[in-house]
């Protein structure tokens, strides 16, 4: 066949070149995409119609799964004396005792001074941690899981 009677001779200058604006004759051209492609962008009705459930990919962790909730034994005695905590405090053997898990806390860090002694109950704790509190006279408790 001679080249001028071709059809990419007769449709020079065209953009499309016969094929549309939104497919360029590619598979799933005008349905956003093949599967679940465009779920968040194309296909917006199609989710809130049949109720898909899509979450978008993070590129980051999460912080809030992988941080632990500590505390330090400087902060024990704010603990102590605050109202919204006096639910975890209660009275032992003649000291006070607290329960940090019941307040959210996991581990409990030996930086800080401690001068009363107190009777603690945690998850985890370090060796500095427990050292300071039976100096002071107190005690620490691991919580069973």
């Amino acid at each position: 066949m001679a080249t001028r009677k071709r059809k990419v001779r007769k449709l020079r200058g065209s953009r499309t070149h016969g094929w549309g604006t939104s497919g360029q004759h590619r598979a799933g051209g005008m349905l956003g995409g093949h599967g679940n492609a465009g779920l968040l962008r194309g296909k917006k009705s199609a989710v809130i119609r049949y109720g898909i459930q899509v979450k978008k990919k993070r590129l980051l962790p999460k912080l809030e799964d992988k941080r632990r909730s500590v505390t330090s034994i400087g902060q024990l005695g704010d603990l102590l004396a605050r109202r919204d905590c006096a639910h975890a405090v209660s009275e032992h053997e003649g000291k006070k005792r607290i329960d940090l898990q019941a307040l959210g806390f996991t581990k409990l860090l030996g930086s800080g001074k401690i001068e009363v002694p107190i009777l603690v109950k945690v998850d985890s704790f370090s060796k500095s941690a427990a050292g300071k509190i039976e100096a002071a006279g107190g005690r620490v408790e691991k919580t069973t899981v």
